[in-house]
């Protein structure tokens, strides 16, 4: 089975619980999308939560978020093949996967694109405290350039685009966060999704970032929930 979720930010107890509740297996898979956290110290505080993490009865296979560093940036991570496209994993934890951007990959039959990285409204609030923040948060020109690659390669033709945010257009404004100057967010990952998003042809798009519940047109926002990937 593949299922579907949000934001776990270090905090896996709600999958745990999900695991031990429906009896997965290594076989099954949770697409988190994005802030996942499990690469965010470095060193032994990750490898900690690795070794945790990899005792659980299911592979995750996480896109990139904002709260987390890149796994290239990791010396320990290599590429491998999964599912038809490039991914990146450790040999000491192959049930934790990391998905490539602009890869597409065959889940359960449908071709499945991922699109990770967004803007971070509490970058000063972090740097200020010393806590992570890296400054490849967002997708390059290069990165862009491959996804657009990849899609047009298909004819702009997937089944389902895993993202951490969302195209602007969608972009849930009952769950910005009280305070934050919106005038001074750098919204040119939204717009860049805009422009990939007017150009699909897709099924359903799912995204996290926004810690939010919310389903409009074919735009799926998940955080706490869990879907098998298609609902």
């Amino acid at each position: 089975m593949y299922f579907i979720t949000g934001d776990t930010h270090r905090d896996f107890c709600r999958v745990e619980a999900f695991c031990a509740s429906v009896g997965t297996s290594k076989e099954d898979v949770l697409i988190i999308l994005g802030d996942a956290g499990i690469n965010y110290f470095g060193g032994g505080r990750d490898r900690h939560l690795k070794k945790r993490l990899s005792k659980l009865p299911i592979t995750l296979f996480c896109i990139h978020g904002n709260h987390e560093r890149r796994p290239y940036t990791v010396s320990s991570y290599r590429e491998a093949e999964w599912s038809g496209g490039a991914v990146y994993r450790e040999n000491a934890f192959p049930n934790l996967l990391f998905a490539k951007d602009g890869e597409i990959y065959d889940l359960d039959g449908k071709k499945c694109i991922a699109i990770g990285g967004a803007y971070s409204v509490d970058k000063e609030l972090r740097l200020a405290n010393g806590w992570g923040w890296w400054e490849d948060e967002q997708p390059s020109e290069e990165i862009k350039g491959y996804v657009e690659g990849r899609l047009s390669s298909r004819n702009n033709r997937v089944d389902y685009i895993l993202s951490h945010t969302c195209p602007l257009r969608y972009e849930p404004q009952e769950a910005f966060i009280r305070g934050v100057d919106e005038s001074k967010v750098d919204k040119s990952t939204g717009l860049w999704l805009d422009e990939i998003e007017g150009r699909l042809d897709y099924t359903k798009w799912y995204c996290g970032h926004y810690h939010i519940e919310k389903s409009i047109d074919k735009m799926r926002f998940l955080y706490k929930g869990v879907l098998i990937l298609g609902d």
